[in-house]
């Protein structure tokens, strides 16, 4: 018998159709099932999709159409991350407007996500860059500033002096701006903050409760948060020099107190001012060290530099030592008071420090039974764990006891009425500076008067709208340079007034889109309360590791904010969070250097042996390291390319298939095909078994042992990939499913040469098809419909509940225990599922096995550990 082969470019766009005519996919809020809420993170409109895209999606997709089969209300919707530079950047480059780039993009992305068949409530999709969406965004900023969340402040910031804009850490690159290439200035501007810090400590506690969160996600989170225990300790000055008598600094480390070498400050300390006033040298270093940015990780890259300023600071347990103050290029502001002592003996960076200006190393701890005189740090510092040595009253306590004893000493001392130290906690976590000296963003809605300062839009008048006739023929923010959109009067004294010209950072609109899916259609309020409660958290979250800090913490803050201000009454965004691993491919270069793209690569195999051709020239091709897909090295597959050659489902399914989800996939030509080759064998199977059973609806009243073996591969199969599925094990549920289908190819071989089927054979194997069908259904949801209907099923499978396994069908009439031997495996034995000790015991005396490995020896003794294993003693 012959199935005509399944062919996707007909079948998927018709079911396509089918589900949108049936808005099978869109959520009432009003549905009165549970809910359950899975969102991947939505993506910025750049172009086009990529795989990486594919395979975040189908997997959101398969929770969801596993969900809506298993009854609840699911809550899948879409939207676009659209406000951003790029746009910018574009609109300089194409001569057109960033709105028409980027609303072009969307149509472009929208209509390449659809060709997947994703289970998407699009009547819910959202653009960050709509009026009507920003116009609740700055409703919130409002509702913030009102509660206090929100500050105007002097902050230091990265200025790009050709670009003239504020740029953020990541877009300093070697001290360059990333655009323009101009050296970066630090300068200091008065920015819009949201008052993350508020939070600090409860952003941190509540991790521990995130338990369906990834460890590594949760360990970022807590390490950028920075919470510390601590020390705060006043340093007299010698001398009171520019009018101060003291420094304060924060240390975690007390402890090492008797390894002081230096005190370093930042460049723009009080102190470091002050010093620098009539010192033009010093003065020069500041301007210098400025040119670094505010990035961690460059200051951390950039050689040690310090200047001596002259002060000395007095040391807490000894009067007559004094320590050299210095302004250092790797000390920051903002971090603790902008001021360290350096124990150069352990920390790294004060090691380096110290070598490259010969200020001397004295060890202070030291490993456990080590001599303290011989112990002696030269290049490395000594970070670990040991007992205090050089130390004075503290030698021989452990690190604690030192750091205790510290305290309590610096505590009872006091100076001017206060005491020398103070314990404090700390936190690495500064507020967010929201402000940015772009166009293409969020308008803060906020309005600056002489008379009057600084004032909130009214209500009445959101949203504040970008202007449409810009220019970005000059550089820096072109809502400055607009005649007329920034002027207006001031709505309390209705003298003349600016508009704010900054927008909000981009991570403001990703902070909150997903409370805004639950009702985006609301016109008088960001949220509707009731359900927005009822549909977060969202459930399951997915989306890339490389937000795992910024975008999740963001995140994590502006649900408590809503919840201060009455938008939201919940604190944790997001219950369940998956970090999916990206998708890889080989790179491949021509003689010349050149990157040569996938397509243009024929691969010839000889053994072990792969070469690459050109397939049009023929030359050589190196075959390089697998990577990240990337337009730059042209390793990169395009969806729409193997969706037009081979389907949405085979691109879905191999996603799926090749590896655990949160590691990276490699992208490979043989795996699609394998993946084909499956879409057609399953298609074949159900034919044939269509053809061969009807509607063998009636379970017989005695089934044979071989229909018993196909009825129990197909229940253990359904719950396997039910329980894999909920654990997000997509790649294990496909080998489920691969098992089940071989299980189902054996029994079609089997009964092959009869030309009817028994009425048991008939029932299992029709069982098996639906089920097959079933499971397969989220995770190739074309293919499935199609092969429901073929088997006569009702309705649309993309309906259909999801089928329950027979309990007795999970259970093994025998079960196979190890025998070990004097404590050794030696056997196994076979024994009934339900065999009591007595008789376990009876079976593994009687086995050949257990007899051949005895050799000869007697039984003492038999111990049954039940449905586990069977010691010997012999």
């Amino acid at each position: 018998m012959a199935v005509e082969r399944y062919n996707p470019k007909e079948s998927e766009p018709k079911w396509r159709r089918v589900w949108e005519e049936r808005k099978l996919f869109e959520t009432r809020n009003d549905d009165p099932r549970p809910s359950y809420y899975v969102l991947e993170m939505f993506p910025y409109p750049s172009g086009r999709i990529h795989m990486g895209h594919v395979r975040n999606y189908a997997m959101g997709d398969v929770v969801a159409r596993y969900k809506r089969a298993k009854g609840f209300a699911v809550l899948h919707p879409m939207g676009w991350d659209a406000f951003g530079l790029p746009a910018e950047n574009a609109a300089k480059a194409n001569k057109v407007h960033p709105r028409e780039w980027t609303y072009a993009n969307i149509a472009t992305m929208r209509t390449q996500l659809q060709s997947m068949g994703l289970s998407l409530d699009w009547s819910r999709e959202l653009a960050t860059c709509d009026p009507s969406y920003y116009k609740h965004q700055q409703k919130l900023f409002l509702d913030f500033l009102k509660a206090g969340l929100v500050d105007r402040k002097t902050a230091r910031v990265n200025w790009d002096p050709v670009d003239e804009t504020v740029l953020a850490n990541e877009q300093v690159i070697d001290g360059r701006g990333w655009r323009s290439g101009a050296p970066v200035e630090i300068r200091e501007l008065t920015q819009w903050f949201f008052k993350i810090t508020d939070y600090a400590q409860e952003l941190h506690d509540a991790l521990e409760g995130l338990t369906r969160w990834p460890d590594k996600v949760r360990l970022m989170q807590k390490n950028w948060i920075g919470r510390s225990e601590g020390l705060l300790i006043r340093f007299a000055l010698e001398s009171n020099p520019y009018d101060r008598n003291e420094l304060e600094i924060y240390t975690t480390r007390p402890d090492t107190l008797f390894g002081a070498r230096f005190m370093a400050i930042a460049p723009d300390h009080p102190l470091a001012k002050a010093a620098a006033e009539n010192n033009p040298a010093l003065q020069a270093f500041i301007e210098d060290c400025k040119r670094t940015g505010t990035a961690q990780e460059n200051i951390d890259k950039a050689e040690k530099l310090g200047f001596d300023t002259g002060i000395r600071a007095v040391h807490p347990f000894d009067k007559s030592w004094t320590l050299p103050v210095y302004v250092a290029n790797f000390i920051l502001m903002e971090y603790g008071t902008g001021a360290i002592f350096g124990c150069p003996a352990h920390d790294q960076r004060d090691l380096d420090f110290v070598n490259k200006y010969g200020l001397g190393v004295t060890p202070v701890v030291a490993p456990e039974g080590q001599d303290p005189a011989s112990f002696i740090i030269t290049d490395t510092a000594y970070g670990d764990d040991g007992r205090m040595i050089n130390s004075r009253f503290l030698d021989g306590m452990t690190i604690p006891e030192a750091k205790e004893e510290v305290a309590r000493r610096l505590e009872a001392e006091t100076r001017g009425n206060s005491p020398v130290a103070t314990r404090k906690v700390n936190f690495r976590l500064r507020d967010w500076g929201v402000s940015r000296q772009r166009y293409w963003g969020c308008p803060i809605p906020v309005i600056h008067c002489a008379d009057c300062g600084t004032l909130p839009v009214p209500d009445a008048d959101l949203p504040v709208k970008l202007p449409d006739d810009v220019s970005f023929d000059r550089p820096g923010n072109p809502l400055d340079h607009h005649p007329t959109w920034k002027h207006l009067a001031c709505p309390q004294c209705g003298k003349p007034a600016r508009r704010e010209t900054d927008t909000m950072d981009t991570f403001v609109d990703s902070s909150w889109y997903f409370a805004r899916f639950t009702d985006p259609w609301r016109i008088d309020s960001p949220t509707d309360r009731p359900v927005v409660d009822r549909f977060l958290p969202v459930d399951q979250y997915i989306g890339g590791v490389e937000h795992a800090i910024l975008h999740l913490l963001y995140s994590r803050f502006f649900t408590r904010a809503m919840k201060a201000t009455g938008h939201a009454g919940l604190d944790e965004p997001f219950d369940g969070m998956f970090t999916q691993g990206m998708v890889v491919h080989e790179t491949y270069r021509a003689k010349d250097g050149s990157w040569v793209e996938p397509g243009d690569v024929r691969i010839e195999v000889n053994g072990a042996e792969r070469r690459g051709f050109h397939v049009d020239t023929g030359a050589p091709i190196e075959i390089g390291a697998i990577e990240k897909m990337s337009k730059s090295k042209k390793n990169v597959v395009d969806p729409d390319d193997i969706i037009a050659s081979y389907g949405a489902d085979t691109a879905r399914w191999f996603m799926l298939s090749d590896s655990p989800p949160d590691r990276d996939v490699i992208w490979t030509d043989e795996g699609v095909q394998g993946a084909a080759r499956f879409v057609q064998r399953l298609w074949r199977l159900v034919g044939e078994i269509a053809e061969r059973t009807g509607n063998s609806a009636a379970l017989p009243s005695s089934l044979s042992e071989q229909a018993l073996t196909l009825r129990r591969a197909s229940h253990r199969a359904l719950h396997a990939v039910g329980l894999d599925i909920e654990r997000l094990g997509f790649n294990r549920c496909i080998a489920h499913i691969y098992s089940l289908t071989n299980a189902i190819g054996k029994a079609l071989d089997a009964a092959a040469e009869n030309a009817a089927l028994a009425p048991d054979i008939a029932f299992a194997l029709h069982e098996s098809a639906i089920i097959a069908t079933q499971l397969v259904a989220p995770m190739m949801p074309h293919l499935a419909e199609e092969c429901w209907q073929a088997l006569g099923q009702p309705g649309l499978i993309g309906e259909a509940a999801w089928p329950v396994a027979d309990e007795a069908l999970l259970k093994d009439d025998s079960i196979v225990l190890p025998v070990q031997i004097n404590g050794k495996k030696r056997a196994e034995v076979t024994v009934p599922a339900d065999a009591n000790t007595v008789a376990v015991e009876a079976l593994a005396r009687a086995s050949e096995a257990v007899i051949k490995a005895l050799d000869g020896r007697e039984i003492r003794k038999i111990i049954v550990v039940p449905g586990r294993i069977v010691n010997v003693v012999a």
